[in-house]
């Protein structure tokens, strides 16, 4: 009896005991809303939109290596072992549309190692923002990229038509008919920036269609008070053919120091003139070829091919070619080199 007694007793506190913690309240926190990563077409491929924002982001990039052999095509020198190069280069492209248009700001970062060095391996060659056709930052010398680079060659520069990176102001006007036009004022770079409130300035055109296009520049530099011109045509020959032909001129070139030509003629001379051809031999493999003069004599051509081995990883072996003459010939043979020059390179890269 007294078990019994005990044992309904015991049942008894329990019951209180759950009951009154049963009717203590318990809240429970409100899952919160996970934002998952929207895609952005507005843009082309690759752009999202940055979670809580309306502003599309698109990360990408590139790793390559690169080996060359043989003679220095711009200096005339010989190599006497391999010359090696890595580098990773990131981008961030980030816009949005506003009442004035889409607003853009681009960055580009190199990181390059170097025949067993990193100095002065990491660079910022691109920080820019845009607006409504406004562009101001630093990025590529305007008189090189707006009618366009050389073709798909390594050494394209090898007679060269572009200058370095420099802070720029610039607008662009865009039509609907593929009429474009550009007006600019440039910083300069190295011994090429201003050293007064007058920038150096440029003005250029372009007409593109879908046999290909037509255009032309003109930049004053401020600096040595001088002019170069640039003008350019792209054709397609046929849907896995095209060519193109570029030439520029500069002035008083024999009256311009050694150590200092003018902003926009990097080339030797007078005028110098490029020429390239591109041909898709396949879905994987391309074709690229170039030549290249300039007034004081020098002459360079390069061929390569680029192959596709999967999507997003090429391989490119290239052979160049230099005759010079003028004053690379001088500097070539006082350093021990010939009058002429062949080197070779072959470039790995992984796009991503």
């Amino acid at each position: 009896m007294k078990i019994e007694c005990f044992l309904l007793g015991s049942a008894a506190a329990l019951l209180a005991v759950t009951g009154a913690r049963a009717a203590d309240a318990i809240t429970v926190a409100e899952p919160e809303a996970v934002e998952y990563v929207r895609v952005c077409d507005a843009y082309g491929k690759g752009f999202f939109y940055i979670p809580g924002t309306e502003t599309c982001l698109k990360i990408s990039g590139y790793v390559r290596y690169d080996a060359m052999g043989g003679d220095d095509v711009y200096k005339g020198g010989k190599y006497g072992t391999w010359q090696k190069k890595t580098r990773a280069t990131l981008r961030f492209d980030a816009r949005s549309e506003t009442e004035l248009g889409t607003l853009r700001s681009y960055i580009e970062t190199e990181f390059n190692y170097e025949n067993g060095s990193t100095a002065d391996g990491i660079k910022l060659p691109h920080a820019y923002i845009e607006l409504g056709g406004f562009r101001i930052g630093a990025t590529d010398e305007i008189f090189g990229s707006f009618v366009g680079y050389a073709g798909d060659i390594i050494n394209d520069d090898v007679i060269n038509y572009n200058s370095d990176e420099t802070n720029q102001v610039s607008y662009t006007f865009t039509g609907s008919n593929g009429f474009s036009a550009i007006i600019a004022a440039e910083q300069g770079d190295g011994v090429y920036v201003i050293d007064d409130y007058t920038p150096h300035l440029l003005a250029g055109a372009k007409y593109e269609q879908s046999w290909g296009g037509i255009s032309g520049i003109a930049g004053y530099d401020s600096k040595a008070e001088e002019w170069g011109f640039k003008a350019r045509l792209d054709v397609k020959l046929t849907d896995k053919v095209s060519a193109w032909v570029m030439g520029g001129y500069q002035t008083n070139y024999d009256d311009a120091p050694l150590a200092r030509r003018n902003w926009f003629g990097t080339w030797e001379g007078d005028y110098a003139i490029w020429g390239g051809l591109a041909a898709k031999v396949s879905d994987k493999t391309t074709i690229n070829a170039q030549l290249a003069y300039e007034s004081e004599g020098t002459l360079a051509g390069a061929l390569n091919v680029a192959y596709e081995i999967v999507p997003g990883f090429t391989v490119t072996p290239e052979f160049n070619y230099t005759k010079f003459d003028g004053a690379r010939k001088n500097a070539s043979l006082a350093k021990g080199g010939n009058d002429d020059a062949f080197g070779g390179i072959i470039r790995f890269q992984r796009n991503f």
